[in-house]
């Protein structure tokens, strides 16, 4: 998906040397990566499930759902979220109270 993403910025802005350079790198970097760009895939996923690994909370099994949005064009949102009351929905339940944990302390 990410390479597809990534296919389809190139064609709104062959030109951009970022894009350019970050696909050089990653070609030069990753045998998987050089493979799908060489594909030339540019479908996208709008729903799905991605599989995470938090290095605190651990795996996560989310699905997500993308929407272009009309204001912008060229942006979209992307939507994750936990089945209740799974592994995943715990772990993000103790990701957030840990964040918020690190927030308050931050403060006083």
């Amino acid at each position: 998906m990410t390479v597809a993403n990534l296919r389809t910025a190139a064609g709104q802005d062959p030109h951009d040397k970022g894009l350019h350079d970050l696909v050089g790198e990653l070609s030069t970097r990753s045998e998987d990566f050089r493979r799908r760009w060489g594909a030339h895939n540019v479908r996208t996923h709008g729903t799905g499930v991605k599989h995470f690994h938090h290095h605190i909370v651990g795996d996560l099994t989310l699905t997500y759902e993308s929407m272009d949005l009309r204001a912008e064009p060229d942006l979209s949102m992307t939507i994750y979220t936990a089945e209740p009351g799974s592994p995943s929905a715990d772990a993000l339940r103790l990701l957030a109270s840990w964040a918020a944990t690190l927030e308050h302390t931050d403060r006083t």
